[in-house]
């Protein structure tokens, strides 16, 4: 598998990927996003992590720390938080 760097939610923040997933932790969410709001949490930093992920090549399924499976071209699609990362 692949370490890869998301902080935001907080400043050590990972998500790792193994073949066609990823394991985002608190950062990715089914249709959100992790919160920002805790020592180390940055809206900014969040951001540029959620635009990392979309800018993945190819689909992944996507198993947050919380809630449902989602899949990575399911959140390219109707997340807004990634949408707007895309945009910033």
């Amino acid at each position: 598998f692949t370490v890869i760097a998301t902080p935001g939610h907080t400043r050590g923040s990972v998500t790792l990927k193994c073949e066609d997933v990823l394991f985002t932790g608190d950062t990715l969410f089914k249709d959100s996003c992790g919160r920002t709001d805790f020592e180390g949490g940055s809206y900014d930093t969040l951001m540029k992590s959620l635009k990392l992920l979309y800018l993945l090549e190819g689909d992944f399924e996507v198993y947050p720390g919380h809630a449902d499976a989602t899949t990575l071209n399911r959140e390219r699609k109707f997340n807004y938080y990634m949408n707007m990362a895309m945009e910033e």
